[in-house]
């Protein structure tokens, strides 16, 4: 063949994929593209996860090289969304995004990425292929937001973020309250018409927030980790003597729990006592929590020590039976050892179905977000087993949250940088397994690149709260009700000295 044939046939052939390339760059389904057998890498990595048919869109930023990118979201039913972006950055549309995912709750979703390099033309990757639950999630997610300080809260804050929407809004901010620390918040049955939250900084007994059906009232006594007794009329808490100190190596900061009991608030009455069961002196216990139907309150009980043998503090999970109607309680039992484990146990939660207990195991002390060994655990109360969780990782996991319909948990992780605690979201399918997490998703795919702060003590809700913000300011500052609880009972007593203490387990 002749040399100048030879150079008319490249030319031709060079046109011609050329001629296909710029189809291919006008077909909405880049016809003609190269496929990759492999799936593209995009951030936040939502792929092979199951959703909620109610979350808000999962936005993404493709991590491929390129001039151009295509996305394709398609599903068995409905109308797919295509779109074309010259960046990296895909946002779907919030109502088409709503239309198809509802409508195909049970369902997969596919996602068909497409780049576009100067180099190769158009190349197809393999379709991300996620699951939508037929369950959804609560609506609303409740937070702590603050800086990762050490010693004091310049700037902090409990918001309410609506999960079907990207809408944040702040329930209560500390700079409406005098720059107090705003403290534990929780939701009687994952309603907002009834929950508490509680303040620290001023002078004397650091007041709780009530709010009942829009009314807010200041409860001048200091209460620690809450939980709602179903009813309503009972809010058990912890009185803690927390000391905040430091390492030199590692994550830093530690909390040592030198002194605590478990006390109950009766809302009807505005009194507080602590159960006779739990009246001791050779146990601290904290971490209180109400099983759904109200018949047990677990909790964490350690034997007291000096803060200088701070890592042999470990913490067995313990419930004792308790009838409203009665108002008798039962003897503690013990429901998750430290002897067995070598571990120390914190956060204890029912599901709200009553099967479940999900817990944290971690090697020592009482407060696990601080603790890079910490872990969540789940024991099926039919059997009393109990396994760690597929879902872990290598950094802090702790301080987590079921949804009302027992199918999802939110739980704080440190696994994106190690540093920074932001809430994930995993579906428990109908065999107790956990499905692979996804972190709350932003509007913004690269938001958690620079938001510098933390997620502290995520809490699901059915609903937004009504209430203002205004009003639980005025509330706290400047209070139309305001009530200082009066005891009731048998006084509580604790040891004067935290060595040398008997072993409350002995005597079960």
């Amino acid at each position: 063949m002749m040399p100048f044939l030879k150079q008319i046939i490249a030319l031709a052939c060079i046109s011609l994929l050329m001629i296909l390339r710029s189809a291919a760059a006008d077909s909405p389904d880049v016809t003609g593209a190269l496929s990759s057998l492999l799936p593209p890498r995009i951030t936040p990595d939502y792929t092979d996860i199951t959703l909620p048919p109610n979350i808000a869109p999962l936005n993404f930023r493709v991590n491929e090289p390129g001039t151009a990118y295509r996305v394709k979201l398609r599903a068995s039913q409905g109308k797919a969304i295509e779109i074309s972006s010259s960046t990296p950055t895909i946002q779907f549309p919030l109502e088409a995004w709503r239309t198809l995912v509802r409508s195909n709750a049970g369902g997969n979703l596919y996602c068909d990425v497409s780049v576009q390099t100067i180099e190769k033309g158009w190349t197809r990757f393999a379709t991300i292929t996620n699951h939508i639950a037929s369950e959804p999630i609560d609506s609303h997610l409740y937070y702590r937001l603050l800086k990762p300080l050490y010693n004091t809260y310049t700037t902090l804050g409990i918001y309410q973020r609506d999960l079907e929407s990207f809408d944040q809004t702040p329930l209560l901010r500390n700079e409406k309250v005098n720059n107090q620390c705003l403290n534990c918040h929780t939701f009687l049955n994952h309603s907002t018409t009834q929950f508490a939250l509680h303040t620290r900084g001023v002078k004397g007994p650091q007041p709780m927030l009530l709010v009942q059906s829009n009314e807010v009232t200041r409860i001048n006594k200091t209460l620690g980790y809450l939980s709602w007794h179903p009813s309503g009329k009972l809010l058990a808490y912890s009185a803690n003597r927390l000391a905040l100190f430091y390492h030199t190596q590692g994550e830093t900061r530690d909390v040592f729990d030198a002194k605590s009991h478990i006390e109950i608030y009766r809302v009807d009455s505005n009194t507080f006592f602590t159960p006779k069961p739990l009246v001791a002196t050779n146990r601290n216990d904290t971490w209180p929590s109400w099983s759904p139907d109200g018949t047990y309150l677990y909790f964490t009980a350690a034997i007291p020590r000096p803060i200088e043998k701070h890592r042999e503090v470990r913490y067995d999970i313990l419930r004792v039976h308790y009838d409203i109607n009665s108002n008798q309680w039962g003897d503690p039992e013990t429901v998750v050892s430290s002897r067995e484990t070598n571990l120390s146990a914190t956060e204890p939660r029912v599901s709200p179905d009553g099967r479940y207990l999900l817990f944290c195991l971690s090697k020592y002390g009482n407060f696990p977000i601080y603790q890079p060994s910490s872990d969540l655990y789940m024991m099926d109360l039919k059997t009393r087993e109990y396994h760690r969780l597929e879902i872990n990782s290598d950094t802090v996991d702790s301080w987590h949250c079921w949804a009302f319909n027992s199918r999802w948990i939110v739980f704080s992780t440190k696994r994106l940088d190690g540093f920074l605690a932001r809430p994930f979201f995993s579906y428990m399918d109908s065999q107790g397994r956990f499905h692979k997490p996804f972190v709350l998703p932003q509007k913004d795919p690269a938001f958690y690149e620079s938001f510098a702060r933390t997620f502290n003590a995520p809490e699901l809700a059915r609903g937004p709260v009504t209430i203002t913000e205004k009003n639980l300011s005025s509330a706290d500052l400047k209070p139309k009700r305001e009530l200082t609880p009066t005891a009731e009972g048998q006084a509580v007593q604790v040891p004067s000295q935290e060595t040398d203490v008997p072993d409350y387990r002995q005597a079960q």
